[in-house]
């Protein structure tokens, strides 16, 4: 876990955070970057949706979808895995109505699809989109490094397919950071869709959206293997990695080192709100029995 202060110095830490990781979903907002930069037009709520790991709940789809006509496409261009949707209640209403894992429902279907689109505006080969040596993949790759402000030491295979960077927690947050002090160009394009589509990032019900409603102009994402970033417009940033992977102790301990660093009482911060993405009870007998807490 590391914690930058407002000018992006290390304000503190917990545990391993110079060592690469690879923060998995919580690249994605740095890859939607690189493809505005590239000249991707989307509205603020698909751009949101680019940098989503989405619920599949049917606004989501019909994002993905809409980026999808914009470029000419069909479903079929899109190379995710066949899923299903990761919002129990979505799913659910999938199955009762005899529905199949779909590519469109798998929850990086947002970001495959503005990726298409990018090599559509780009002229560029959809088919291969997905290949480490793509143009578009070498461009990601580049301003990756550049946000981080660290080479990338192993390139991996993402669940979705896309090539997974790696960087540190500190890289991370410095990144993270660089999107939400941005005052204007595609950066500030990114973090504004974020911010005002908290929902498109994540879904109705998930802790991450309810954590940027809780903090104005926050920006945030969490990915698989218990990786999740925070940025504030004020320069502050958070990156934690659980080392277990465990899903279950990632917000907890963000709300906890939001509660360290001061921001729960800033002016505007619903700090009762924060406090409850945080929570997580055990239960024994239908009951609870106890909780998780973070130590930082």
């Amino acid at each position: 876990m590391v914690a930058l202060a407002a000018d992006g110095s290390v304000d503190w830490s917990v545990g391993y955070v110079a060592s690469p990781v690879l923060p998995r979903s919580c690249n994605k907002p740095v890859q939607a970057l690189t493809m505005v930069r590239l000249g991707l037009d989307l509205p603020p709520d698909l751009l949101a949706l680019s940098s989503a790991s989405h619920s599949g709940e049917p606004f989501h789809l019909e994002g993905v979808r809409r980026i999808l006509a914009g470029a000419g496409l069909a479903e079929e261009a899109l190379q995710t895995p066949a899923d299903l949707p990761l919002d129990d209640a979505a799913k659910e209403a999938v199955l009762r109505e005899g529905g199949q894992r779909t590519p469109a429902r798998m929850n990086c279907s947002g970001k495959h699809a503005a990726m298409l689109a990018t090599c559509v505006q780009r002229g560029w080969d959809t088919a291969t989109y997905l290949e480490p040596t793509h143009p578009l993949q070498v461009a990601i790759a580049e301003t990756f490094a550049e946000l981080t402000g660290e080479p990338v030491e192993v390139t991996a295979v993402d669940g979705c397919g896309a090539p997974l960077l790696s960087a540190s927690l500190t890289g991370l947050a410095r990144a993270f950071r660089t999107l939400a002090v941005a005052t204007s160009g595609p950066e500030r394009q990114v973090a504004d869709a974020i911010r005002q589509h908290p929902t498109y990032v994540s879904g109705t019900t998930r802790d991450e959206a309810a954590l940027l409603r809780a903090l104005p102009g926050a920006i945030g994402k969490a990915g698989a293997e218990a990786c999740y970033a925070v940025a504030l417009p004020d320069g502050r940033a958070f990156a934690l990695k659980i080392d277990d992977g465990g899903t279950r102790a990632r917000p907890v301990v963000m709300a906890a080192a939001l509660e360290r660093s001061g921001v729960l009482e800033m002016d505007g911060v619903d700090g009762d709100a924060v406090r409850e993405t945080g929570k997580h009870v055990l239960l024994g007998g239908g009951r609870v029995v106890g909780k998780v807490r973070a130590r930082l």
